[in-house]
Order: structure tokens, then sequence, then C-alpha cells
């Protein structure tokens, strides 16, 4: 059996000191941000993509949560486009995620042609102790540094909390599959630039 894909990644700023270890490979995730639905968010994103690992992040100036999920998730974009470079990839991933009254559908291109295209229509100002506005700034910053195009659109729910794991839970099932493991390389040019 192929050992499990991993990566490592540290960054650094005036701001934040963010580390990730991730894993190709189900296990626990182990997420301290200092901000406990993000938190949540990314140990969900993790465990539906079927990883594990460790994400820490230590807030230098503290603000509020914008500079915080913007590093994390582009340190975990690193983290995610440096194991796609270990071994061919399905490089595409598709998700419909219901999450009780929500309902997110997700899709993934790992191509190294980055970006995101979000509708999520929150209609509170914050989710715990995030800004609602920094939710689909996670996903198009995992995509820029991930080099991955991501579509992501609620499809329904009122339920903010519920919205905002739906479109979680199916970015980690849709990376998942576009992370697995391929037999050639999904592209007619015959190669995918990461």
């Amino acid at each position: 059996m192929p050992s499990p894909r991993s990566a490592e990644v540290v960054r650094e700023t005036g701001e934040t000191r963010v580390r990730v270890e991730v894993s190709l490979q189900p296990g626990e995730a182990r997420v301290r941000t200092g901000y406990r639905f993000l938190d949540h968010m990314v140990e969900t994103l993790l465990y539906y993509m079927g990883a594990s690992g460790v994400v820490e992040a230590v807030e230098k100036k503290p603000v509020d949560d914008h500079h915080v999920v913007e590093d994390v998730a582009l340190a975990l974009g690193e983290a995610l486009r440096r194991i796609a470079a270990q071994a061919p990839i399905a490089r595409f991933g598709f998700w419909a995620m219901p999450m009780d009254e929500a309902l997110a559908l997700v899709a993934v291109d790992v191509s190294g042609r980055p970006g995101a295209f979000v509708e999520a229509g929150f209609t509170r100002e914050h989710i715990g102790d995030v800004a609602a506005e920094n939710i689909p700034h996670f996903i198009q910053s995992l995509a820029s540094s991930m080099r991955a195009t991501i579509h992501a659109r609620v499809l329904a729910g009122s339920n903010n909390h519920h919205v905002a794991e739906a479109l979680f839970k199916g970015l980690g099932k849709a990376l998942g599959q576009a992370l697995s493991r391929a037999d050639r390389t999904p592209s007619t040019k015959g190669v995918v630039e990461l």
C-alpha cells in the first residue's frame, strides 16, 4: 500500500504565525486557531477530506478574525498543493452536501489555475466568533494558494451555522475526491502544472 502523502507549511507574517501539517490519511485533526468556529470548520474540512493533521495559529496583532482566517487558509492551501504535486491525482471533485435544511454544492478542479466562485447568502454578520464574510474569504484564500478552482454554492438554508457547515463538509468531500490518486494525468495536455 502506498505511503500517505503529507506536507508541512509554516507561514509567518507580522500579523500571524501559522503551522499546518496535513496527511491524506484518516485520523485525528487537531486545530487551534484562537477562533472556536474556525477550529470547528477546519476540523470538519479535514475530517470529510479523509485527512488528518495539525493546524495551529498564533495571532501576533489581535484585530479581528480576518488575518487568522486568511493565513490559515493560505497555509492549508499551500500544504494541499504540495501534496497534490507528489503523485498523479484525480484532479476533479464534486459533492452535494445536505446539512438539515441547508444544501451546498461544491466542485473543485486542482488544475494550477486559481479561482474561487462562492455564493453563500449568509443572513447574519457573525457565526460564533468568525465574521460571516470570512467564510467565503477562507475558500477564496484556499483556492489561491492551492492553485485550484473552487465553485461553492448554497442552494438552500436558513440556519447560518448549517450553511457554513454544509460548505465545509462539501468542500472536504470534493477535495478528497480531487486529491485521490489517479493512474494517469487527468488532462488531454498531458500535464497539470501545480
